[in-house]
């Protein structure tokens, strides 16, 4: 018999961690004298379910007397115990001869079941599965505990985080456990020397072991304690900022770290109108897709990219960032607490390695400013992105070029914060986007026209006529592709793809001409807009 025929099959997915689990999981780390992850107390906590359920097995067994084989023969009045059917007891009350054509002669038994019900069982029968009689002291080697643990961690991962953190008993950094009581004593003084050191650093985040090179620790302490210690110290601390990936601990201070960083910048902020997804298309959706915009809610099906081309958005330009989609997500380092995560981008062509930051619950990268500037990149510019050949690093890729001359749509803002746009010759240095590209002569003006329209009280709906005004001028036909839409208006209102194409889908005034260009009606436009 193996564990999974005297366990529920649900066991371990109604499995409710309670106060018997905790203490048992306190005192293993007390024994041990160790910080564990949360998949290796999910590892004990399993190993000592399973052995806890055998006992409760074992205990029955003892005493449930004879054990129904079906290859046996029983007589009136025999009380029998059945383990597949958790152990309960039954009295033969009849018997008579089995017919069954694919089975050689055998009988069939009608038992009482100690739960009042009559029940019917086959006796007589060599082959059988429920012949196989094992013994419970040597199940330990017939459960594959890897296997369960492969199963359910992920399941039971949540769980055991909450029931451990509704006590006090343990601490938690980094998804490491270890009991409160057991934590080796760090004072304000350490404190300080940490901040000093990070502070010569010049804000440089530092493994938690090169700062406890420097600072004096009593000797003999257990090191792995101290570290832990230690590291308990810095995340109660609102000074520190710990920003290392899964599976490493840095620390920062909080104070030196870029302030686009700590704060999200303005122009990444979107205040949400409304929307209705039922209105969107199937092209929208597609397109929607395939902008990445950080702030599209939808999940991505396919299977993870080796390489993704981003085109670059103009708030993404102008601040140096690049967006998180769910469809370049697994590129980029993620933490199990830590909002904010330092790692390393690589030039995919000179092999220069670059800071930057995960800014993780808002999904955008920030540190890319000085590149795009040294590439010459603008709104709309493709960027290659793939997984680095180190942990933690990500290679970055413009798709550059030598400097030529060309024609490219080009965003004029003047003193009142209106945008005007022209087709221009400008000096390209790299691929783009024909539906993204904006060149960008004077951002200064369009920061103020960014303002402006902040501060407007010009509803969502008149903004994008008005920009879709100033873009159906460039085209003969007076047409405006969402796509190109969608770039332009994020100059002035950070706005994702959807509500956008929303409003184009439900409004009288936005004509769908085929392809997701749409015409402005003229009889629609009012003179305020134009």
């Amino acid at each position: 018999m193996t564990i999974s025929s005297f366990l529920p099959a649900d066991y371990w997915q109604s499995l409710e961690i309670n106060k018997q689990d905790t203490d048992f999981l306190l005192t293993y780390l007390f024994e041990l004298e160790k910080p564990l992850m949360t998949k290796d107390l999910i590892s004990a906590l399993i190993a000592e379910r399973v052995r806890f359920e055998q006992e409760i097995m074992l205990e029955k067994r003892k005493g449930s007397g004879k054990i129904y084989l079906p290859k046996e023969r029983y007589k009136v009045g025999e009380e029998l115990a059945f383990p597949a059917l958790n152990w309960q007891k039954g009295e033969v009350l009849s018997m008579r001869v089995g017919k069954n054509p694919e089975v050689e002669e055998f009988d069939v038994m009608t038992v009482a079941m100690e739960d009042g019900s009559e029940r019917l069982f086959a006796m007589g029968m060599d082959e059988h599965d429920l012949n196989v009689e094992s013994g419970v002291g040597n199940e330990d080697g017939e459960v594959d505990m890897d296997a369960l643990v492969d199963s359910y961690a992920d399941e039971l991962a949540p769980r055991l985080a909450t029931a451990l953190k509704a006590g006090d008993e343990l601490v938690d950094i980094a998804n490491h456990w270890f009991p409160r009581a057991l934590l080796v004593d760090v004072n304000i003084g350490h404190l300080n020397l940490a901040e000093a050191i990070i502070d010569m650093a010049e804000g440089e985040p530092l493994e938690t072991t090169v700062l406890m090179k420097d600072i004096d620790f009593p000797q003999g302490d257990n090191p792995s304690l101290t570290e832990f210690s230690l590291n308990f110290a810095l995340k109660e601390d609102a000074r520190f900022d710990e920003v290392g990936s899964t599976g490493k601990i840095l620390w920062c201070l909080e104070r030196l770290e870029p302030e686009g960083v700590r704060e999200v910048p303005v122009m990444l902020r979107y205040v949400p109108v409304d929307l209705d997804r039922t209105t969107l298309t199937e092209a929208m959706k597609s397109l929607e897709a395939l902008l990445d915009d950080e702030l599209s809610k939808i999940s991505f099906s396919e299977t993870t990219p080796k390489q993704a081309t981003i085109s670059l958005l103009y708030p993404h330009w102008r601040l140096g960032t690049l967006p998180i989609s769910e469809r370049v997500r697994s590129f980029f380092p993620s933490a199990y607490e830590s909002p904010r995560i330092r790692f390393t981008l690589v030039d995919g062509k000179s092999g220069e390695k670059m800071p930057a930051w995960v800014v993780k619950n808002n999904h955008y990268i920030y540190g890319l400013k000085e590149w795009y500037e040294e590439k010459g990149l603008m709104p709309g510019s493709l960027i290659d992105i793939r997984q680095g050949k180190a942990p933690g690093e990500v290679i970055i890729q413009a798709q550059s070029h030598r400097g030529k001359r060309d024609w490219v749509r080009t965003a004029i803002a003047g003193s009142d914060g209106g945008l005007v746009f022209a087709t221009l010759k400008h000096v390209v240095s790299a691929k783009f986007d024909d539906r993204m590209v904006l060149a960008i002569p004077d951002f200064e003006a369009l920061d103020n026209a960014w303002e402006i329209t902040q501060k407007s009280e010009k509803q969502f709906e008149t903004l994008v006529r008005n920009v879709m005004l100033e873009l159906m001028k460039l085209n003969p036909q007076g047409h405006v592709h969402a796509q190109e839409l969608y770039s332009a208006l994020n100059i002035l209102k950070r706005c994702p793809p959807a509500p956008l194409f929303s409003l184009l889908a439900t409004r009288p005034w936005a004509e769908h001409v085929g392809d997701l260009y749409f015409h402005l009606n003229d009889e629609t436009t009012t003179e305020e807009e134009v």
